[in-house]
């Protein structure tokens, strides 16, 4: 969720500061800025809702200035409205901010003797009001950031402007990411290295509690203990920052369709010799107990790899939301691993519940999708997940890539623990690197899923069912019909139908069923068989075999192709997908930015 930049440049820094914005809006947002100082004064533009509308306005009340900050919000505090629009401003300073101040309030209160009021709903204006305070109390910009720093409670990236300060920007960060960047003369700001790939290859990772006080000449860093730090420049791959639809409408259908590729690559990297290889510092051996945690769809994969684990593997295993995780304090005990799964590496939740377990757990890994991410940096061992940027907000490559690694990790678990042998995970391996070829066999089917997806968007309501782990992938499915199409959607492992939601299934209820032919094939068809029995218009996902079996009286039905144990949520993800697509496409919603909705969650 939102997004800061900020240049230090030789020339308008106005457009420069748009484009670099428009490279963050896969985050999320519903409103934008930017100001900048020229000529020692401060100026800012803003609007409500797409980018568009702020390089609009700007065209109409152009912006000048050689400095500049910039933000894409997601509101939090206040609704999404030009007023509560980033940057804020209090006297010589303005500010932009991703994250929560908690103390806000208290705050407010404090400088109300003195003269200075809450103009907005935001917590960040109190930022703003903060910084004004100490500078009218005579400090420097350096120190009254320092001392603003000091007394925020929360979790927050920071970018501050001054007035007659064309050549300084002020950047703090605590649990939320910051990237400087360091260009010819120029420096930059941002929270996603994305945002500065156009400007720059070379990136300074913020560690958390660093203040950087950047010029034009460098940039100078403290850590949290107000010491000089020395954080290294790290290049990063211009190509793997490239942002292109690759002629597709959206960005969710190029990355549903790059899904066998991605796969392809994670394979070769995890198992290149036809067995799971792993680092050595990854010794499943040590372990009598897994613990995963995770948010949103990370949270379905781990719900998938749960059932790999422990029935091949067979060793307990643990799931948990991350926002629950470290509140409901649980004992972890000794010999335990624990795996944290992040898209992005940065969601808040996930990352306050690694902390939660640094200490206490064995070993902590993380599988990620941005090897520089902050969840990447404090895990004992970061995976990279191999996906390659995902844009859409709505995560599909990213999250088939998840469970493919953790598919693999639960054969290395079984292997290493001599509870499956070589030749077993021979066979188990040669099943997934026949998944990209199943895949696209699956996105053939896309005329087909569409036709059924126009049947969907009338539907008041969807509900999804599967057993084993195909229950993961029917939450996976309705939480993405959710997220793109504002249908509402539920999902229930079939067993548990007869135990309340039957209550729902009437002729108006559409109820899609995820049902390879498995050994669990038959209980899910008579679950449906249920369903039917109450004039509830069923869609049968299967395969073949269970089409042969079980296709009378469906109102619509999809052949995908065999699977198998590890395969089968993997393959059956790619129709989950497009029926969320299409079903998205038949009711005009915003498929790549859904409303409400951001890409990276920096808050709890």
């Amino acid at each position: 969720m939102c997004g800061i930049v900020g240049v230090l440049g030789h020339n308008q820094v106005a457009p420069i500061l748009v484009e670099a914005l428009r490279r963050l809006e896969y985050r999320g947002y519903d409103s934008a800025g930017i100001a900048t100082v020229n000529k020692g004064a401060l100026e800012r533009r803003r609007a409500v809702g797409k980018l568009v509308n702020l390089s609009d306005l700007l065209v109409h009340n152009p912006l000048a200035g050689h400095a500049g900050i910039g933000h894409t919000r997601w509101a939090t505090h206040g609704a999404a409205t030009e007023h509560n629009a980033h940057p804020h401003a209090c006297g010589p300073v303005t500010v932009v901010h991703n994250g929560i101040i908690e103390n806000f309030r208290a705050l407010r209160e404090k400088l109300a003797p003195h003269g200075l009021s809450a103009s907005t709903d935001t917590d960040t204006e109190t930022v703003a009001m903060l910084c004004a305070y100490h500078l009218a109390q005579g400090l420097d910009p350096e120190a009254a950031v320092k001392a603003t720093v000091a007394e925020l409670d929360g979790a927050f990236a920071l970018l501050f402007l001054f007035e007659g300060q064309e050549d300084l920007m002020i950047a703090a960060r605590k649990g939320s990411p910051l990237a400087i960047g360091h260009g010819d003369g120029e420096m930059y700001v941002g929270s996603d290295a994305i945002a500065l790939a156009p400007m720059t290859d070379q990136i300074t990772y913020l560690e958390e509690g660093d203040i950087a006080f950047v010029t034009r000449a460098g940039a100078k860093i403290i850590d949290v203990n107000g010491q000089l730090a020395n954080r290294a420049k790290q290049k990063i791959e211009t190509q793997a920052t490239v942002i292109d639809k690759a002629g597709h409408k959206h960005f969710m259908t190029k990355e549903i369709y790059e899904q066998p590729v991605v796969m392809s690559e994670a394979l070769s990297r995890y198992a290149p010799n036809g067995a799971p290889a792993f680092p050595e510092a990854l010794d499943f051996s040590r372990f009598d107990r897994i613990v995963m945690v995770a948010c949103g769809t990370g949270y379905y994969s781990c719900l998938t790899a749960k059932y790999w684990f422990e029935q091949i593997a067979r060793i307990p295993c643990e799931v948990d939301v991350a926002s629950e995780f470290r509140y409901r304090e649980p004992p972890i005990a000794p010999r335990t691993l624990a795996i944290f799964v992040s898209q992005s590496g940065e969601t808040a939740d996930t990352l306050a519940a690694l902390r939660y377990a640094q200490g206490k757990a064995d070993m902590i890994v993380s599988l990620v999708n941005v090897g520089t991410s902050s969840i990447a940096r404090e895990s004992d061992l970061a995976l990279a997940i191999l996906a390659g940027i995902e844009v859409s907000v709505a995560s599909t490559k990213a999250y088939t890539n998840q469970l493919t690694l953790l598919a693999l990790m639960a054969l290395a678990c079984g292997q290493q623990k001599g509870v499956v042998s070589d030749e077993q995970v021979a066979t188990y391996v040669s099943e997934l690197r026949g998944v990209p070829d199943l895949m696209r066999q699956a996105l053939k089917l896309d005329a087909q899923i569409a036709d059924m997806a126009n049947a969907l968007a009338p539907a008041q309501s969807v509900l999804f069912l599967g057993r084993g782990a195909m229950f993961a992938t029917a939450l996976e499915a309705a939480l993405k019909m959710k997220e793109l199409s504002y249908i509402h959607a539920e999902a229930y492992a079939s067993g548990e139908l007869k135990h309340g939601p039957i209550a729902l299934i009437d002729p108006t209820l559409p109820v899609v069923v995820f049902a390879p032919f498995d050994r669990l094939f038959d209980k899910t068809v008579s679950n449906m068989q249920e369903v039917m029995a109450r004039h509830g218009n069923v869609t049968l996902i299967t395969d073949a075999k269970g089409l042969s079996e079980a296709s009378a009286g469906t109102q619509n039905r999809l052949e995908l192709p065999i699977t198998g144990d590890l395969s089968g949520p993997i393959v059956y993800a790619l129709p989950a997908q497009l029926l969320a697509y299409h079903t998205a496409m038949a009711k005009g919603t915003d498929i790549d930015q859904p409303r409400n909705l951001a890409k990276s969650v920096t808050v709890e």
